[in-house]
């Protein structure tokens, strides 16, 4: 293989999508892991220059660490992991389902780890390689109704700083990513008078793309000397 490999969870939509673009314009052929839809995956393949689509539930650990030997068994090698990967189920305190906690948390943490876990061991015997973790604002800020949500994405910041000096010994750079509002099929269901509302509410005074927080992992999947840091794409909001 002449080029290096990124596989990119969550990838057949939204920032998932944006970032396998920009890594494929920077040289790297991409590992592009969807859920359920193989016909958007398939389309987004087929916009890039080298790609393969992979299909897994991360809910599942088995599911987790056969997507990483599946990438293998096509590539041979992975230099840039970015879990990407992630849902939203909002709900105050009192009322959260301890179901979907659960879930909360073996989507948006546990197969972060279990994916880090196991492309780690093929990063050390190459010497190098990038973990890049999709974490939120809302995981430094907090946010009413998403204490389940912040939980997950806060915990992300500790274990990115953890195994970035875990793994700094192998030439291996782990960092975060933190979104704040991005333009998704979410915020287009937004009713246009809560849409300026929440804009007012930022710096920029406009939505984030996902092409945003795409240039952000592009960056991090070639810096040399940046690890166990967050950026933060989120117009200004935090910093």
């Amino acid at each position: 293989m002449d080029k290096k490999v990124a596989l990119i969870t969550g990838a057949s939509r939204g920032i998932g999508a944006a970032c396998a673009r920009a890594l494929s314009a920077d040289g790297f052929s991409i590992a592009l892991h969807y859920r359920r839809d193989r016909e958007l995956a398939d389309k987004i393949c087929a916009e890039l220059d080298a790609a393969v689509a992979f299909q897994a539930d991360l809910k599942s650990s088995s599911a987790c660490e056969n997507l990483i030997k599946q990438v293998k068994a096509e590539y041979g090698r992975i230099d840039v992991l970015v879990n990407n990967a992630g849902m939203v189920k909002d709900q105050i305190l009192p009322f959260v389902r301890l179901d979907d906690f659960e879930e909360l948390l073996d989507v948006n943490l546990r197969s972060v780890f279990i994916l880090s876990k196991f492309t780690s061991k093929q990063m050390i015997r190459q010497k190098s390689g990038r973990i890049i973790n999709i974490s939120s604002v809302i995981g430094h800020t907090g946010n009413s109704g998403q204490c389940a949500y912040a939980a997950t994405k806060s915990a992300i910041t500790g274990f990115t700083k953890s195994i970035a000096q875990d793994l700094a010994q192998f030439g291996i750079m782990c960092n975060c990513v933190a979104p704040g509002l991005i333009i998704s099929e979410m915020t287009d269901r937004l009713a246009i008078d809560v849409k300026e509302k929440i804009k007012t509410q930022i710096p920029l005074k406009r939505f984030g793309n996902p092409s945003d927080v795409a240039a952000a992992v592009s960056f991090l999947a070639s810096a040399s000397y940046i690890t166990g840091e967050t950026i933060h794409v989120n117009g200004g909001v935090y910093s």
